[in-house]
């Protein structure tokens, strides 16, 4: 069969990953990215599972390991900073992750990782997107944001949870893709100060607030605030300008103890921030005629499942395999892929919602009997035994095989 002309919006984790496999089958891939550069930024992300072993088939393991955060462990501390419990890393190559993954690293350096192994197989083209699209039985035809068009075997919309590709192919009657979780969360880097070590801290405090403080260079600290708030109106604050999130977020946060005053204060001049409502996607609709979802933008778990860049990986895997499977059969590839990597994806975004909310208490008292469970946790070993003698959360759902992803040479540019 003749190599496909694959177009791939969005040029994070998702898309690139795809694109190395098909690129390097022998497709000809373009990715275009609506950022006029390579968007090698973001907050610390990790690998887990059967995402370890895509990176491994990928030959990039030894790549990405020089490239991990040196994180020990997570520990809670209290208003003072002092800590009350502390879970250290499973780095023991045996049973599932702890809360930290032994493949912590900078979402920033993956995907120059990635870019870096696909560049040369693979078109890029920044500051552009696609406004809309038509298909028949043969082909799509893309419309992008410059005027120009071009016409493909394949699209995949690799863009991410609030995909405009995936609005474009939902039937007019689908109910909405977002499971709202109720949970708010802002990201941003500033100065690293003595004291900031390798241990993540985790702090509580009264109102459903959460800050997580983690290191991951020699010049620089990473500040995560989590808000866990019902109200329909916060969905609306990701949209506002940087400068609103941010008074937003210095209302909400500016009497909250421990280390806010700094964190907020280096707010101010980050240029590294972030704001978004936690959410998950959840669709009946991955593809449509010759037009397939990757990604966050099929089935995002949300940052709280830790299985987001793994979820990526393994997907654009199985879409790849059964591209290369069924070339001639673009149809059976994409009923294939959904039959194959849903059972994995509904593994992954099982999360207990009534826990999830219950581990950020609004109260002190709340906090007060999170922190003796989790101190009395730390004294019996129990996350040890856990990480030791668990399974990551795949369930039973095996990577496939597919020998279809051997190396045939390279597509033209």
């Amino acid at each position: 069969m003749p190599p496909l002309k694959v177009l791939i919006c969005g040029g994070g984790c998702a898309g690139p990953a795809l694109a190395y496999w098909l690129a390097r089958t022998g497709h000809h891939v373009t990715i275009v990215e609506r950022f006029p550069a390579l968007r090698a930024t973001g907050a610390q992300i990790d690998l887990r599972g059967q995402g370890i072993e895509v990176v491994r088939r990928m030959g990039l393991d030894d790549t990405i390991r020089r490239s991990l955060v040196d994180e020990a462990g997570v520990s809670f501390v209290d208003f003072n900073g002092n800590v009350k419990a502390t879970v250290m890393a499973n780095k023991t190559g045996k049973g599932t992750q702890s809360l930290t993954s032994e493949y912590e690293i900078m979402r920033g350096d993956l995907v120059r990782i990635l870019f870096q192994a696909t560049k040369d197989n693979a078109k890029y083209i920044f500051g552009k997107t696609v406004d809309h699209f038509t298909q028949d039985d043969n082909s799509v035809t893309a419309y992008f944001s410059d005027g120009s068009s071009d016409t493909y075997d394949l699209l995949v919309g690799a863009d991410g949870q609030g995909s405009r590709i995936r609005k474009a192919i939902l039937p007019p009657d689908a109910p909405d893709p977002y499971r709202r979780l109720g949970i708010h969360m802002a990201y941003w880097s500033i100065p690293r100060e003595e004291g900031d070590d390798n241990i993540r801290r985790s702090y509580i405090t009264p109102g459903g607030r959460m800050i997580m403080r983690r290191t991951h260079s020699l010049t620089q600290t990473q500040v995560y605030f989590f808000l866990k708030d019902d109200s329909p109106e916060l969905s609306s604050v990701p949209r506002a300008p940087a400068e609103k999130q941010k008074e937003f977020w210095t209302q909400r946060f500016h009497d909250a103890q421990w280390q806010a005053s700094r964190f907020l204060e280096g707010m101010k001049s980050t240029e590294n921030w972030y704001c978004q409502e936690v959410v998950q996607v959840h669709t009946d609709t991955w593809y449509k005629g010759r037009v397939v979802l990757l990604g966050d933008a099929s089935s995002c778990p949300s940052p709280f499942s830790g299985m987001g860049t793994t979820g990526s990986l393994v997907g654009a895997y199985v879409l790849a395999g059964e591209i290369n499977r069924h070339r001639g059969d673009i149809s059976k590839a994409f009923v294939n892929y959904d039959k194959i990597f849903r059972p994995f994806v509904d593994e992954v975004q099982d999360i207990n919602i009534f826990l999830l909310r219950l581990a950020i208490p609004e109260s002190w008292w709340g906090i007060a009997i999170m922190q003796f469970i989790l101190r009395l946790l730390c004294f019996l070993r129990i996350p040890q035994i856990v990480s030791r003698f668990s399974k990551e959360r795949d369930g039973d759902w095996k990577l496939p095989e597919y020998p279809e992803l051997r190396e045939t040479g390279h597509s033209d540019e």
